[in-house]
């Protein structure tokens, strides 16, 4: 036997031998549409994506391409995903309109009451029953939101819905302008990165955002204002989902499979919840430390938005209920285990 077949065949008993460590290196892309400074890329996708490798021996790599460096435009991430242009993305459920009703759920007031943890945890329980349609071509690796919508003012403080009257206000989502319509506010929708800029030329006068995003795009230097309800509570928030393609997860060895379901199970989950949670009250200390006005409504100012509020949930069940599915028994179930888990947390 020659030098190079003995090479060879050795190769593949240690392969072998090692669960064929060599045969089944696996390279994966993941892509995004945020900053790779952003907390989201550095104190979430890549210490999951390392989690993964770590657990693997090395036998998966995840190399994460943030602000869309591998082309086309935020809306367009799920799509990737499910032809294969990519094997993972993390994406924000709105952005292709339409795409996730189901999911839709935890965006609409009243479902996330403040933590962060609770509505994550929500998500992977609700999902075999009740969200999986949403997902055709891909495989959620892990579900969240982040930690709510408040509401940034130019100039003018807020404090009634009366107080919003005319005002124009940047949206988030479809859900977020039904919240603004309901307060009498006028939605405008503004990419992420133009907020900064609509603001100082009085394009808009406000935004609905979180606080975690104040400082990459210094909205604390065209703001004087950042509102919130009692206790943390928010105008709805924003939900995100981490997708592999579903053939490429098909093809993973099953081992590898349960190294990324071990990944992003439910402690991951509230992990990530925290992730946020400690992002946006940094967030919220970069404006105050430079002279912002931090306003939490009391109680009875709160009450006063939840009316009006409530409305967008009924226009949401119809709606659903119009496409066939069952809005007032997602909604239900949303807000009864986001609130078992309030408890438990």
């Amino acid at each position: 036997m020659s030098f190079v077949r003995t090479l060879a065949t050795s190769a593949v008993a240690l392969a072998l031998a090692t669960g064929g460590a060599f045969a089944q290196e696996i390279q994966l892309k993941l892509h995004h549409f945020l900053s790779p400074k952003a907390p989201a890329h550095t104190q979430m996708l890549e210490p999951w994506a390392k989690k993964i490798e770590e657990a693997s021996e090395g036998r998966v790599k995840i190399e994460i391409f943030p602000a869309m460096t591998l082309g086309g435009k935020p809306p367009q991430l799920p799509r990737q995903a499910r032809d294969g242009v990519v094997d993972l993305v993390w994406i924000v459920n709105a952005y292709a309109a339409g795409a996730f009703p189901r999911t839709e759920v935890f965006e609409l007031p009243g479902v996330h009451r403040g933590d962060n943890a609770a509505v994550n945890k929500a998500m992977l329980a609700m999902y075999d029953e009740f969200l999986a349609e949403d997902f055709q071509g891909v495989v959620p690796m892990f579900q969240h939101v982040h930690q709510g919508q408040a509401i940034h003012m130019a100039s003018e403080e807020v404090r009634s819905p009366a107080d919003l009257a005319g005002k124009k206000i940047r949206i988030p989502s479809r859900t977020g302008s039904w919240v603004l319509e309901a307060l009498g506010a006028s939605p405008v929708q503004t990419a992420v990165g133009e907020i900064p800029v609509a603001l100082s030329k009085k394009v808009i006068d406000g935004a609905l955002i979180p606080w975690e995003i104040i400082p990459a795009l210094k909205i604390h230097e065209v703001t004087d204002y950042q509102i919130e309800g009692p206790g943390g509570k928010r105008f709805g928030t924003t939900s995100f989902s981490v997708l592999m393609n579903e053939a490429k997860w098909d093809s993973l060895p099953e081992d590898i499979q349960a190294i990324f379901r071990e990944a992003s199970n439910e402690a991951w989950h509230a992990e990530v919840g925290e992730v946020w949670a400690n992002a946006d009250a940094h967030g919220i200390e970069v404006a105050t430390g430079a002279g912002n006005t931090h306003i939490q409504l009391t109680d009875e100012e709160w009450a006063a938005f939840e009316e009006p509020m409530s409305t967008v949930v009924t226009r949401w069940i119809e709606e659903m209920n119009g496409q066939g599915i069952d809005g007032q028994a997602l909604y239900d179930k949303a807000v009864e285990l986001v609130g078992q888990n309030m408890q438990t947390n």
